[in-house]
């Protein structure tokens, strides 16, 4: 590995669209807004706007601004940006991700079901739930799993193909550390994107991925799911 490649790869925080989009949200605001204006103003579900929030904090470019209760209890929490990028200074967050999967990869028995599994978890959480009772149709659930996977970093198409769909991704957020790491990287997607079907009912669930099936394109299968909702 060589590290000095990892190190002088991120200069910065790199950001995507929705992302950005948050980041200027707290720019313009010039207060600190809640989790639920950031999801009104942005069109994110709720979750997905905190998982933006909380991953500027980590790279330093927003802070958390415990809220006053007019009640007792917790307090709530607002975000508000860091005035300049400067200070933040170099954030080497693919050298973290090596280090990161390869303790996966060393320590957990099976790091590819770990990982699966992981994503399940993530692509519920990111995902908003129906009403009781009611499932999305097969366009409208691939509607919302694509919007997911481009609000995160991908650029998802959805093609007819066979009984269900072919799910091209034409951008992998984490490209560099999926080549040398397919085994968690690529089912960790996997699970995201089996998640976030299970969460909304889809009638269609990802059953596979072929990672780099063409110079930079991975692709994903979904096919009808036969379970009862």
């Amino acid at each position: 590995m060589d590290v000095k490649a990892l190190l002088t790869a991120d200069t910065g925080p790199q950001l995507g669209r929705s992302r950005a989009e948050v980041l200027d949200l707290l720019r313009a605001a010039g207060e600190p807004i809640g989790v639920r204006e950031v999801a009104a103003q942005t069109g994110l579900h709720a979750n997905t706007a905190r998982f933006h929030l909380d991953a500027l904090v980590d790279a330093g470019l927003a802070t958390r601004v415990p809220q006053p209760r007019a009640v007792p209890g917790r307090p709530s929490t607002a975000y508000r940006a860091v005035e300049g990028t400067g200070a933040t200074g170099q954030r080497h967050y693919r050298l973290l991700a090596e280090m990161l999967t390869s303790l996966i990869m060393g320590v957990v028995a099976e790091p590819g079901e770990a990982a699966a599994q992981a994503g399940r978890e993530w692509g519920r959480y990111l995902t908003e739930q129906p009403a009781p009772y009611q499932r999305p149709d097969t366009a409208t659930a691939i509607a919302a799993l694509t919007a997911t996977l481009e609000e995160i970093g991908f650029a998802p198409e959805t093609v007819p193909a066979g009984t269900g769909y072919q799910l091209r991704l034409h951008q992998c957020p984490f490209r560099e550390v999926a080549e040398g790491h397919q085994e968690v990287v690529c089912q960790l997607h996997l699970g995201l994107m089996q998640g976030a079907l299970q969460q909304m009912r889809a009638p269609l669930t990802a059953t596979g991925l072929r990672p780099f099936a063409e110079p930079g394109l991975c692709l994903a299968a979904l096919e009808p799911d036969n379970q009862p909702g």
